[in-house]
């Protein structure tokens, strides 16, 4: 709790901040839970400006840039660098999982709100980093897990969906959120149900504590351990009174 409590005072002071300074201000990589703490806090500041950003859009882990143009009179892009991550040979490579990427990095003393997310295509990892420590991971990380890479700042990002989804159809009794997890994730209701006591479900970026919350359509919904999806609402019924619900599950 103490944590939570610097970290919203930290938000706080930011905030404050932010309404008198001339120039733009930027948070480290956020999580989940701590975009959480961000939007409670951001309620008692109605005339803060903010813009979050992850490096692509649809990216879970973003950063906070306090200010707008309209109000400071220039642009200022976020600091943050891709880094393409890639085996030296992929003919002789492992296959590379997120946490291999992330294992490596954070290998290296690099804390965690420093790297943002990490987008694997063709065994090669996109990685969104901060500006300050882009060229530390370029000359010091030279393997992932036993594979030798290679680093380079890309420019532009792979072509095509990065954040790759399925469409997905369920039926459930309700639009409520555990039902929907549940089914899509083939557990209990129980253990459905105890996701939310353990302040692992969000949508948008905020945490749910009520399991009986029912999703707005095109807003995304993550659970912590299984994964994140884009609820769409409901289609029709089925004969035996059961909701089709439609998702992108993203994989």
């Amino acid at each position: 709790m103490e944590e939570r409590e610097l970290i919203r005072k930290r938000f706080s002071e930011l905030m404050r901040k932010s309404l008198d300074a001339p120039y733009f201000i930027f948070t480290d990589f956020l999580g989940l839970s701590e975009q959480t703490l961000f939007h409670e806090v951001r309620r008692d500041f109605p005339h803060a400006s903010y813009t979050l950003f992850g490096g692509t859009d649809g990216a879970e882990r973003v950063m906070v840039r306090f200010g707008s143009e309209e109000e400071i009179g220039y642009e200022q892009p976020f600091p943050i660098v891709t880094l393409k991550i890639e085996p030296l040979s992929q003919k002789f490579a492992e296959r590379l999982m997120h946490r291999d990427f992330l294992g490596s990095i954070l290998g290296l003393g690099i804390e965690r709100c420093k790297i943002g997310d990490i987008l694997i295509r063709e065994n090669i990892g996109y990685t969104f980093v901060s500006e300050d420590i882009a060229e530390y991971i370029k000359d010091s990380l030279t393997r992932v897990r036993r594979t030798d890479v290679k680093i380079s700042v890309s420019d532009s990002l792979p072509e095509g969906e990065l954040y790759k989804t399925e469409r997905k159809r369920i039926q459930t009794v309700g639009e409520r959120v555990d039902a929907i997890i549940a089914k899509l994730f083939s557990i209990s209701r129980d253990d459905s149900l105890s996701l939310f006591k353990k302040g692992l479900v969000f949508a948008d970026g905020r945490e749910i504590s009520s399991a009986s919350y029912i999703p707005k359509k095109n807003e995304v919904i993550s659970v912590r351990g299984y994964g994140r999806f884009i609820y769409l609402g409901y289609e029709s019924l089925t004969k035996k009174g059961k909701l089709n619900i439609e998702l992108e599950l993203y994989v």
